[in-house]
């Protein structure tokens, strides 16, 4: 084992290198210093003379980067090679090394792609995302050696392990972010920091969305790294190497953001450019450390208190439809179905017609994707609450249907796959903010507020009021007061809605110790909260059709359903106080789903009607 870890710690400090003089090869305008592949110039060494089109220095700072490539290759060639050999019964580790070796072919044929597209920014982009992956899974391979091959499956994973999965997730993609800068060349279109032409919010334009959102990204991947080493330091019972991955990853975090803005002030000097990446990757192997270490601890102490979860194993074997029938409950689809009804409507809006139909199939794939990690991610958090609430009870991870380890994999799974499948099909921006909504359902919602105040739902609802910002940034690339009306209509449909619910199941949230509204503060309070909640609602659909200068058909539905949302929610505030709160509550409940559906339909029509 002493062997294998040291030709990993090997390939990871070489891979680190490659990294930084990959880095200095690209701010010195080096990439096309040998214009073809493996040759150079047709030769094994390149030219020592400048001729011609041959500039000397950039020929050899291109060729050492090849060379330190096939080096690495060679390393990760000695450690699938020792893992064979000596690592018998380790199949898990053995399995990794064969995929770092394939990794590495896969990079060196990317490599090749990148040259005879004249480093063409897709192929950077491409490049720097499957190096950071070689780089993660060599942390891995490295925490995973440290524990024996066989570990208990995880019954019980909390904050401790989701944030850390979840800050990785969003350093990953706040990587490909900035690389996108880099492969368009657009990393001096502002020559201030940290303000953009003089303003937070210039004008969105296809040029300048690479920078904005990298800008935009790294003030919510900082926040988000936050909140995960919040969350680590304030559980019992987490790791302390976790937390002190965590602190250091938001110390060395802190000073990338400081060296970003060096990069402007400089002009792009070279070395603020090696050093910028540099740190991020560093940045990149802490957090993918402390989300390692958080798994396998986890899965080594068997994932902690299990009175209240099933044992998979004293159940019966399940038939592979009703497995995949699980793995789509923990996505709940009710949920999903209802954000996707606000997707669409708000893609015609922005479109002033119907956009392709490939485009709105591509969201809605993407959105679903994303929104189902969201929800997965809650159910795995929730699992102890899930269990103590009849409306919950028969979810997959509380009657052992899906082992809590096989839903972190589908969640991160999804969320992976929606962030990608956006960026490809859609525009980043879209991809940015369904990360954003990923992280904050998860980790502002299920993590910190849900179990901590009774206002959970109405800083949380955030999150389910992101999808029609997804939809208008999938056919603008950006956003505008439009979609920002459009996230507060739904934002303030939440606590009517969501309320309405839980005055129907109050007993559950107070068995399961979760502070919801009608918990806290009592039926009465709830009802005129929800009044006064609802009041806001109708307001910002008016101005939803002021501003957007929506027409008649969704001026009738606003106007109408708006009032009849109004009289149900003051009569709400009477039957609570009679015999009739369920009923109402009920009634209420449902009407705001309908409400909900009709606006947005409204919407759509509006946007397809000829003005």
């Amino acid at each position: 084992m002493k062997s294998f870890r040291t030709a990993v710690k090997l390939l990871l400090g070489a891979t680190i290198g490659l990294v930084v003089i990959g880095v200095i090869v690209r701010a010195t305008e080096s990439g096309m210093g040998c214009p073809d592949w493996p040759l150079c110039y047709g030769q094994l060494i390149p030219p020592t003379t400048d001729s011609g089109e041959v500039i000397a220095y950039k020929a050899w700072l291109e060729w050492i980067h090849r060379t330190i490539a096939a080096v690495i290759g060679l390393i990760a060639l000695s450690v699938a090679f020792i893992a064979l050999r000596n690592l018998k019964g380790r199949r898990s580790l053995q399995g990794a090394s064969i995929a770092l070796l394939a990794l590495v072919l896969f990079q060196a044929w990317l490599g090749r792609q990148t040259v005879l597209e004249s480093n063409s920014g897709q192929s950077v982009t491409a490049h720097l995302a499957t190096a950071m992956a070689f780089v993660g899974l060599q942390v891995w391979v490295l925490a995973r050696s440290g524990y024996d091959e066989t570990l208990a499956g995880i019954r019980r994973a909390s904050g401790s392990v989701v944030a850390p999965i979840v800050a990785a997730g969003a350093i990953y993609a706040l990587l490909l972010f900035g690389s996108n800068v880099t492969g368009t060349d657009t990393g001096l279109l502002y020559p201030d920091w940290p303000l953009m032409g003089g303003t937070l919010f210039p004008p969105i334009t296809e040029l300048a969305t690479p920078m904005i959102v990298h800008r935009y990204a790294t003030a919510i991947v900082a926040l988000i790294l936050i909140s995960a080493l919040w969350i680590v330091r304030r559980e019992k019972g987490s790791s302390q190497r976790v937390r002190q991955l965590l602190t250091y990853a938001v110390v060395v975090f802190a000073v990338q953001c400081l060296i970003g803005a060096v990069q402007i002030f400089t002009k792009l000097a070279p070395w603020t450019q090696t050093l910028h990446v540099a740190l991020a990757t560093i940045i990149w192997i802490l957090t993918v450390g402390a989300a390692s270490i958080a798994l396998l601890e986890g899965r080594a102490a068997g994932g902690g208190t299990t009175s209240d979860l099933v044992d998979r194993s004293k159940r019966a074997p399940q038939s592979r439809s009703e497995t995949i029938s699980a793995y789509i409950a923990l996505t709940k689809p009710r949920i999903v179905e209802l954000l996707l009804i606000t997707t669409v409507p708000a893609m015609l809006l922005a479109a002033h017609g119907f956009p392709p139909i490939t485009l709105i199939a591509a969201t809605l794939i993407g959105g679903t994707l994303s929104a189902a990690s969201a929800n997965v991610f809650n159910c795995i958090i929730d699992a102890d609450i899930d269990a103590q609430m009849a409306r919950t009870a028969a979810r997959p991870l509380v009657t052992g249907r899906i082992s809590v380890g096989a839903a972190l994999l589908f969640a991160s799974m999804l969320g992976v796959a929606s962030f990608i499948f956006l960026a490809l099909t859609t525009t980043v921006m879209a991809a940015f903010i369904s990360l954003l909504a990923i992280a904050f359902y998860v980790l502002v919602y299920t993590l910190i507020l849900k179990r901590s105040t009774p206002q959970n739902i109405v800083i949380g609802g955030a999150a389910g009021a992101l999808p029609p910002v997804i939809g208008w940034a999938a056919v603008t690339g950006d956003v505008s007061l439009v979609p920002i009306l459009l996230f507060g209509l739904v934002f303030y449909w939440t606590p009517p809605h969501f309320w309405a619910l839980a005055l129907r199941i109050g007993p559950d949230y107070a068995a399961a110790g979760v502070p919801m509204l009608p918990v806290t503060a009592g039926p009465a309070e709830t009802a005129r909260q929800i009044w006064l909640y609802t009041i806001l609602l109708v307001a910002m659909s008016l101005m939803l059709w002021a501003v957007a200068g929506m027409g008649l058909v969704y001026f009738a539905v606003a106007f109408i359903g708006g009032g009849i949302f109004l009289l149900r929610a003051w009569r709400l505030r009477s039957d609570v106080l009679g015999d009739g709160l369920l009923r109402g509550a009920t009634r209420l409940y449902r009407f705001s789903i309908s409400y909900l559906t009709l606006i947005f339909a409204a919407i759509a029509i509006d946007a397809i009607l000829p003005r």
